[in-house]
């Protein structure tokens, strides 16, 4: 008997389409699923109704049947399906309910009534699964997002959970941490639902591929008929968008020296870090979670003052957050985007619809997906022609199509004047030079910078 079926799944949120039609399949206990397809195709609706969370939590039209452990989605809530099926969500900001991270990580073992004698040893394995360790008395909200990730991830984990849903679960992890999730995925036994942009990741663990567009579920195959279907039906989905175009490098528009940088006395991040960009360029921020990539960003965009050293900014920067959907403030996607033009309608209709988001311009932001959304926040910033673009995780929720696009977009806007800066785990972006933060004990420093 299978662990989930679901039959005839036809689901639509409030005042807007269908996100899933006639969806129909099932999983098999141990199996890993790779849930593959473009944004806003219906992939999180579809692990929503997995978890119980669609029609319960989410309401909208529910029509078929979804069944999870012999259980009727449709009369079992969701806190009863909790323990046997534990979700990950594309949002972990918004999962996060306690403010340390050991007890966020036993918060769920501590429903579901675990006996205190095992909570901390399942603490402690999930944590040390992700090499999170060191976050066990962390506050949440001092995290990183990629930390804040692990964090939640482990709290998936320990719930030892027969069916594991993860919405994008690798987007803020840097290639240690999202090696060390696969496999502990992997050796959790569970069956295991795996929706990721992050295609080659995905598939180098799944043993089965489902591709979704549309609401309709375009596929259903085991993993090497998948991936010749893929390179036949959908290429972007097989290949990197990397470009080794030479940057055109005109005049200085950023100058960091020696700037050092603590929340706390006791816990510097960056120390004694010397950057440079140009206009033409286009420069990635790397390194391990938690090494000082959003803050470098947010001191480089005039957020943060620096405790120590020289910002010399020439023009004007525009910061993408790495969860913009929290910030979107308008009633409208158009709206939202011309707030940054003096409510220039024109100029920002032009913006919406090379996002690829003219359909949705009288919609609210918060109707949209993940990806949706980051693409309008995208739009939102870029609208305003910053000398300086910082985009932090800007792939977070693109498929391998809008990555393509967004590749190509950069491109166009470095060659037109401007410089970009990337804080960024995904290496198929087009880039001109690579530099990676360090960490050395307690401090952050720029490695050696490394051509694109």
């Amino acid at each position: 008997m299978a662990l989930a079926s679901v039959s005839g799944l036809s689901f639509a949120y409030p005042g807007a389409p269908p996100a899933l039609e006639d969806v129909s399949l099932e999983l098999e206990a141990g199996e890993v699923v790779a849930l593959l397809g473009p944004s806003g195709s219906g992939k999180s609706t579809l692990l929503r109704a997995l978890a119980g969370l669609v029609p319960h939590f989410h309401g909208g039209r529910f029509a078929g049947r979804v069944e999870v452990a012999g259980l009727d989605t449709r009369r079992t809530r969701p806190s009863e399906l909790a323990g046997t099926v534990a979700s990950v969500f594309q949002d972990p900001e918004d999962q996060v309910v306690m403010t340390i991270v050991a007890n966020e990580v036993a918060f769920g073992l501590e429903n579901l009534g675990v006996t205190p004698g095992e909570i901390w040893p399942r603490v402690e394995r999930a944590l040390g699964s992700l090499d999170a360790l060191h976050l066990w008395g962390r506050k949440t909200v001092e995290l990183s997002g990629g930390e804040l990730q692990r964090v939640c991830l482990a709290s998936a984990l320990a719930l030892e959970p027969r069916l594991l849903l993860l919405d994008e679960p690798l987007s803020q992890l840097d290639h240690d941490a999202a090696m060390l999730l696969l496999a502990a995925v992997e050796g959790l036994g569970a069956t295991v639902v795996l929706s990721e942009h992050r295609v080659p990741q995905a598939l180098e663990l799944a043993t089965r591929v489902l591709f979704v567009d549309g609401g309709r579920l375009l596929l259903d195959a085991p993993r090497e008929r998948a991936l010749a279907w893929l390179a036949s039906e959908r290429p972007a989905w097989t290949k990197p968008c990397v470009d080794s175009t030479q940057a055109l490098r005109g005049g200085l528009v950023l100058s960091l020296r020696d700037v050092r940088f603590s929340y706390r006395p006791a816990m510097p991040v960056l120390e004694g870090v010397d950057l440079e960009l140009r206009r033409g360029e286009i420069v990635a921020l790397e390194g391990p979670n938690g090494s000082g990539k959003t803050t470098l960003a947010r001191i480089a965009a005039g957020l943060l003052e620096p405790h120590a050293g020289s910002v010399d900014l020439r023009g004007r920067a525009g910061y993408l957050s790495q969860d913009p959907g929290r910030y979107l403030v308008e009633e409208t996607v158009l709206a939202e985007v011309a707030l940054a033009v003096d409510r220039d309608e024109q100029r920002a209709r032009a913006a919406v619809e090379r996002a690829g988001l003219g359909w949705a311009a009288g919609r609210h932001p918060r109707d949209l997906s993940s990806g949706e959304r980051e693409r309008l926040a995208l739009a939102a910033v870029a609208v305003a022609e910053p000398d300086l673009l910082i985009l932090d995780e800007p792939t977070r929720g693109l498929d391998p199509a809008r990555k393509e696009d967004l590749g190509a977009w950069l491109r166009g806007y470095a060659a037109s004047g401007k410089a970009v800066l990337l804080a960024t785990h995904d290496r198929d972006l087009p880039v001109h030079r690579r530099i990676r933060l360090r960490v050395d004990s307690t401090q952050a420093q720029l490695g050696s910078g490394v051509g694109g």
